[in-house]
């Protein structure tokens, strides 16, 4: 067997070789804290990337930033009843505000500093952001109202995996408020297609829109949208949501306003969301045993430079030609940026440095030495393409890069597509479904005819397998549900999931 440079493999323990990727790539580790995560400089330069383009993204449809509290009052969940009941299982509480010496050399929470109210650490804004759009809004003249806030936020997770499920996370979330349903289902919609764009285009990741279920539909929304990805272990990652929350949270938070005609009415409210478990997804499409692929519109850096030498001859002659290589290189201009380009100077052995950064997932890795600089030339490797290197002239190189990172941007996404298309099926047949979802079988997405109740639920929980989504494209079509006989309409996309 050839080496990796990530034990286990995929193949021999995918779950271990996810953490190892993180492991290799420096992007996290375990905090002091039980649960929670801290995220190393390329992990979060990664974030930064994702956030600028979406932020971008955001921007471009009218949205603006602002920022809501951490603290939400427990009476403001307690007026949303479906909500509080989703969310009451993972809330972290606050109970007093302040310390004093226990008398043991510890602290205690001070008996006198109980607060009159308890706050949860946020765990989504629904509820803090729908009371201040309840003072914002007055007239129709108000809106519609379109913010997004970057936060952190609390789900107390019982069993956690860095990035997919933590207790705390890093994400953004949206909340708009509108005069009329159709406004409302308007925006739900564009933003689910902002995210599906951002999927494709920047992750390189090839996602299916869809309605959730009732079963899983966010709790206190009308409507709950999804972009779904496949992994390469066939599971499948919810990578984002928009919600159509109809006029609930609104007559929860006495959101009103007066309409054209002068009649005071309640208003129609959105949220969407996307969060760090896009990283999860990033490592899950396109990593290999030898550690994160990254695709290069994310890639914190696209080329990196490893000058090679023996001696301060050597040195004197190479690191002048790889920083007049980079500043050619940066002057060349990949996805209407300019190419981003790290020298790695480093005083490590030319080995141990290579392969840190394969295993960080660099695009493009270049070594440069005495010869390379004789001849005009560099050596190049692109990731998970051609890992041994070839030698190019320099001119070519320069050229030619973002025409080489376009090529691996759009080969990671057909990958992806490949194996996603590979991995998915029609099933009709309730045997040949238990036969796909069964323990030794490697599993994917099937497309099936449903109805919601208790046969489909029973099966589902049996086989540890949920509706994804019902797809915007092909969820309806007349056929058998495969649970329990009835005609229905309505085909959805089932997997197992992370």
């Amino acid at each position: 067997m050839a080496k990796t440079a990530i034990s286990p493999t995929r193949s021999e323990n995918y779950p271990e070789w996810y953490q190892q990727v993180i492991k290799g790539a420096d992007l996290a580790e375990n905090s002091d804290v039980r649960g929670c995560m801290v995220i190393k400089p390329w992990g979060y330069a990664i974030w930064e990337n994702i956030q600028r383009r979406l932020d971008a993204m955001f921007k471009a449809t009218g949205h603006e930033n602002a920022y809501f509290p951490l603290f939400i009052p427990m009476s403001f969940l307690e007026k949303e009843a479906q909500h509080v009941e989703g969310f009451a299982k993972e809330c972290a509480v606050v109970t007093h505000h302040r310390l004093e010496p226990d008398g043991q050399g510890g602290l205690r929470p001070a008996p006198d500093s109980k607060l009159e109210e308890p706050l949860i650490v946020r765990p989504t804004s629904e509820t803090i952001i729908g009371a201040t759009f309840a003072r914002w809004v007055q007239s129709y003249r108000d809106l519609p109202i379109l913010i997004n806030q970057w936060a952190n936020v609390v789900r107390w997770e019982l069993r956690t995996r860095m990035f997919l499920r933590t207790t705390e996370f890093l994400w953004q979330e949206g909340h708009t408020v509108h005069a009329s349903a159709e406004e409302a289902q308007a925006e739900t919609r564009q933003m689910l297609d902002v995210y599906a764009a951002f999927a494709e285009g920047a992750m390189a990741m090839p996602v299916i829109k869809g309605e959730k279920t009732a079963g899983e539909r966010f709790p206190g929304a009308v409507a709950t949208y999804s972009i779904e990805a496949m992994m390469q272990d066939r599971k499948a990652l919810q990578a984002g949501t928009s919600h159509f929350l109809g006029q609930n949270f609104a007559k929860a938070q006495e959101i009103k306003f007066q309409n054209v005609a002068g009649e005071l009415q309640h208003a129609w409210t959105t949220s969407w969301g996307v969060s760090t478990r896009l990283i999860g997804g990033l490592i899950m499409s396109h990593s290999d045993d030898d550690g994160l692929v990254l695709p290069p519109k994310l890639a914190p850096a696209q080329v990196v430079i490893l000058p090679i030498y023996r001696n301060n001859e050597e040195k004197s002659a190479v690191l002048p030609y790889c920083q007049s290589l980079k500043s050619e290189l940066e002057s060349q201009r990949y996805d209407d940026e300019p190419v981003r380009v790290r020298i790695d100077d480093r005083d490590l052995r030319g080995g141990d440095k290579k392969w840190q950064w394969v295993k960080r997932g660099v695009p493009v890795l270049v070594e440069v030495g005495p010869r390379d600089v004789q001849s005009g030339g560099v050596f190049r490797a692109r990731r998970a393409i051609d890992a041994k290197g070839v030698g190019v002239p320099r001119s070519e190189f320069v050229a030619t890069i973002a025409n080489t990172l376009a090529e691996m941007q759009q080969g990671l996404f057909d990958r992806a597509a490949a194996a996603r298309d590979a991995a998915t099926v029609e099933i009709a047949d309730l045997a040949k479904f238990e036969k796909f979802f069964a323990d030794d079988a490697p599993g994917g997405l099937a497309y099936c005819h449903f109805t919601d109740g208790p046969a489909m639920e029973a099966k589902l929980k049996e086989l540890k397998v949920t509706p994804r989504c019902v797809p915007l494209v092909g969820g309806e079509s007349s056929g058998k549900c495969i649970f329990s006989g009835e005609a229905t309409s309505r085909r959805a996309v089932f997997a197992r999931s992370y």
